[in-house]
């Protein structure tokens, strides 16, 4: 049974047909990429399956049993509240030492524990939102635009402990991402969505898709020319020649 099943789904908010026709359904240890321009539904479908909202129509199905782990867009921090990173991952419940300290190296910053939130870079903020998410064991992790803000080094971290993430704990990830770049050679698969399911199925195929072009412009080349760099280089590294050819193309340079 997959873990989340959904058919013809449908959400209205305020009279307005935000999400129709939406058909998705997401297994054990597949990372899958929600894209789309601004206001397309992408955090209105994330809201809808951790039951944040409540469909107009369709059928959304949750495997029995399943847990969700949700990364938001960023954390409020109210400034005259001194809290620690432990401090904040023990509410609303306490969770034990070794909960904690396991779920924050699986987030990559095992060292955080004792510092204030304020004090925290974006990053580490970031990374610290995916700790509390994991603390929950998740079979599903839902990230919402959790990069945003971040700059492109901070971004490739973090998407790259995600992958660490999957590969370690198995859950499945289901994610919103504006960093095509970045994010296409993460995802086994892409959902591009505008108020409907635009196109679908993996990185190469979605970038090369006319209706996935037509909602990203121009942009789309480079995005696929650097999809199929990145495939290249990780496939071919062993070959001298080829990985020469890989290190001058992403110089910008000619080999």
């Amino acid at each position: 049974m997959p873990l989340l099943s959904i058919d013809d789904l449908r959400v209205v908010l305020g009279g307005q047909t935000i999400l129709e026709g939406i058909d998705l359904k997401l297994e054990c240890g597949e990372i899958v990429t929600l894209v789309g321009p601004n206001g397309s539904g992408k955090s209105t479908l994330l809201r809808t399956i951790i039951g944040a909202l409540t469909p107009a129509g369709g059928r959304l199905v949750r495997r029995p049993g399943l847990t969700i782990g949700y990364v938001p867009q960023r954390l409020a921090i109210d400034p005259t509240l001194p809290m620690t990173v432990t401090r904040f991952l023990n509410l609303p419940r306490r969770r034990s030492r070794e909960a904690v300290q396991q779920a924050l190296a699986q987030a990559g910053v095992p060292e955080l524990g004792s510092q204030q939130l304020l004090s925290l870079s974006g990053g580490q903020r970031q990374r610290v939102l995916l700790a509390r998410a994991l603390l929950e064991k998740p079979d599903l992790l839902l990230l919402d635009e959790a990069t945003q803000g971040l700059d492109h080094r901070g971004t490739a971290d973090f998407y790259r402990q995600i992958e660490r993430v999957r590969r370690e704990t198995g859950c499945a990830i289901l994610m919103v991402s504006h960093e095509l770049h970045v994010v296409m050679r993460t995802s086994d698969r892409v959902i591009c969505l505008d108020r409907h399911v635009c196109c679908q199925g993996t990185p190469e195929r979605v970038l090369a898709s006319p209706a996935y072009q037509a909602l990203f412009g121009p942009d789309t080349a480079d995005a696929l020319a650097f999809y199929r760099h990145e495939h290249l280089r990780e496939k071919d590294a062993a070959s001298p020649a080829l990985a020469q050819v890989g290190a001058a193309h992403s110089l910008g340079v000619s080999a």
